[in-house]
């Protein structure tokens, strides 16, 4: 005689059958946004970058910047491994805004755009998990490119300037693994905050079906949010700006490294991460798709 149990795993397979189709989804968008030919052109446009500012500081060793603040690229002649710091503070200005801008400003817009939103949502995939995976798509696109300009230009600094141990801002040398680490967090640092003006973008995307006017918006609010940093009157404002933050990396570079600048960076990109995040999802989710 058999006796028929009611499992309790089966909730569990249902949880494990939704996960698996997360991340087909997931890997389905990760592969569509780096096989899109202008993501594969951006790509090479940032690692391109280092590459060129290595060639200029080696052509131009011999005449030095002069008087002024410190700065990596005064360092890089010394140790290549600081062409990576100053090409990860030379594109946060416009290279990697512009590529996220883009990346993100394609994720809802650009669906729209094209028409295949509507049948996104008739996988079925939920306005929810479409949402979500878009922006894993985001924060992955924000990974691969801080990771990718960190790699090449630590790689062609090396190659070009030779390495050691490194002198920091403080004037105190640390081990080149040392160095390494440090560079290392940086780069993670740079991609949480270009997570987070993802975050933004999409937002924005889910305002238009114009792709290109979403990655035009994010680039106005990104450009207003240097400017307004420059500003020295409205320095109660600048802590809250999310570019203010974005360079304090630099930091890590001293001995001891401080860390409250990047506390403080990390703090502000989650919480417009979660605004901006929350704001997508009230708006998407009401959003008429109607082609």
């Amino acid at each position: 005689m058999t006796t028929t149990r009611s499992s309790p795993l089966v909730p569990r397979s249902d949880t494990s059958r939704g996960a698996r189709k997360v991340g087909r989804f997931f890997l389905s968008e990760l592969g569509l946004i780096m096989g899109r030919r202008r993501n594969q052109a951006g790509l090479l446009v940032l690692a391109a970058m280092p590459v060129i500012l290595g060639v200029a500081v080696r052509l131009t060793e011999s005449n030095p910047r002069g008087d002024g603040p410190p700065s990596f690229v005064d360092d890089i002649v010394g140790n290549g491994v600081f062409l990576a710091f100053a090409a990860l503070t030379f594109e946060l200005t416009l290279f990697f805004p512009l590529a996220i801008a883009m990346v993100s400003g394609d994720a809802i817009a650009g669906e729209a755009h094209s028409g295949t939103l509507r049948y996104l949502l008739t996988v079925p995939a939920g306005r929810t998990r479409v949402l979500i995976v878009k922006y894993l798509g985001i924060v992955a696109g924000s990974f691969i490119a801080a990771l990718t300009v960190t790699v090449v230009s630590a790689l062609v600094g090396i190659l070009l300037f030779g390495t050691g141990p490194l002198t920091t801002l403080s004037g105190d040398q640390i081990s080149l693994g040392t160095g390494l680490w440090r560079l290392l967090i940086s780069a993670l640092y740079v991609a949480v905050g270009l997570c987070a003006l993802g975050a933004l973008g999409l937002f924005v995307s889910t305002l238009t079906e114009q792709p290109i006017a979403a990655t035009v918006a994010v680039m106005i609010v990104t450009a207003t949010m240097w400017v307004l940093d420059a500003i020295p009157q409205i320095a109660w404002l600048h802590p809250w700006l999310l570019v203010h933050h974005w360079t304090d990396f630099a930091e890590l570079m001293r001995n001891p490294p401080d860390f409250s600048g990047i506390g403080d960076g990390l703090l502000v990109a989650v919480g417009y991460a979660v605004v901006c995040l929350l704001a997508a999802w009230a708006r998407f989710d009401g959003k008429d798709i109607t082609s």
